[in-house]
């Protein structure tokens, strides 16, 4: 038995594999359980591991495997579906998943550290927080909107504007519905107050990370990037430039093209939704001072973009910009060399 590309196919109780040798061809099929799924990699020579990113636990996974001495690689099921053959089962998934793992040009999922995850997790649950407060505040706009009562749309104003309308007896609001307001913007204060610990939290790692401190001197990169970059590729070492990373964040042009015809339209928008969205902010951030302020060479070359293509399209091209120097800085552990 010759296994050199293993397959698996994750799962809560019951875990399929399927190794394949040099020549492609299934070698080693098994069926086994959550508790005797360590013990049997255990008793197979080392080898090329691939499982798929579609279960919360794939990172564990991979650091439980990489201690046996395996080599382990996270796909994405977008990538493992192409090879998909036959009906749908767990035996044709795992071989599927052991076949794009043989293909040179597959791109793999990061690997992340558990303290990478610690930071990410402080990133996914803040943003949750955040959603429900905007949802939060809709609603009561809405609500007194109904009412006849305008509010302005963000949150500064809403925070200011409730505890007046609350105050107003000639408003012509019922008892009952400023109980209901009031009650929801205790909600909208208590996750005010939630918002703040994240931000506290996150603060906190930044200031104890070199590498973020690092990046946070590129113009655009606050403490919230720089965290949820670090935690999202660590080193960036499964990118092979920064090309690739700006790729994988979805900051690049969909093409539609064919023979001599390139068309180029909007960005793609693939990968980390979250990620893409601080970078943007923080592009949008620097087009605006550039606009306000046309000192030094950075600024000038951005209002000249901006010319010729716009205010959205500019941004975008800062965003990219700074993703791929982020990449390099990390890649080679590097400052921040202003040209």
């Amino acid at each position: 038995m010759n296994i050199l590309f293993l397959g698996i196919d994750l799962a809560k109780n019951v875990f399929q594999l399927c190794g394949l040798n040099q020549a492609g061809k299934p070698v080693y099929t098994k069926r086994t359980g959550r508790k005797e799924l360590l013990q049997t990699l255990a008793n197979i020579p080392a080898c090329l591991i691939g499982i798929e990113a579609s279960t919360g636990a794939f990172y564990y996974w991979q650091r439980e495997f990489e201690k046996l001495g395996h080599k382990v690689k996270v796909i994405s099921p977008q990538y493992v579906k192409p090879f998909v053959r036959g009906q749908k089962n767990d035996g044709n998934d795992a071989q599927a998943i052991a076949v794009a793992l043989m293909q040179p040009t597959m791109q793999f999922v990061p690997p992340k550290s558990p303290e990478q995850q610690d930071i990410q997790a402080l990133h996914r649950a803040r943003q949750r927080i955040v959603n429900h407060r905007t949802a939060t505040v809709c609603q009561i706009r809405g609500l007194l909107l109904d009412r006849g009562i305008p509010i302005g749309s963000a949150v500064s104003r809403a925070r200011r504007a409730i505890p007046l309308i609350l105050e107003d007896a000639e408003n012509g609001l019922s008892s009952r519905m400023r109980r209901t307001i009031a009650e929801l913007y205790d909600l909208f204060n208590d996750l005010g107050r939630r918002i703040h610990f994240f931000d506290k939290e996150i603060e906190t790692v930044f200031r104890q990370s070199e590498a973020c401190q690092r990046i946070a001197k590129v113009k655009g990169i606050g403490p919230e990037t720089a965290t949820a970059v670090v935690a999202a590729i660590g080193k960036g070492t499964e990118f092979k430039n920064g090309r690739h990373f700006a790729a994988w964040l979805g900051l690049v042009p969909r093409q539609h093209s064919s023979g001599d015809r390139q068309v180029l339209m909007n960005m793609t928008k693939k990968g980390d939704k979250h990620l893409r969205t601080l970078f943007i902010y923080g592009a949008r951030a620097v087009v605006r001072v550039a606009t306000n302020n046309n000192d030094g060479h950075m600024n000038q070359r951005v209002n000249q973009l901006k010319e010729r293509r716009g205010f959205n399209k500019t941004t975008v091209a800062v965003a990219n910009k700074n993703a791929r120097i982020i990449w390099s800085m990390l890649r080679n552990d590097t400052g921040y060399q202003v040209v």
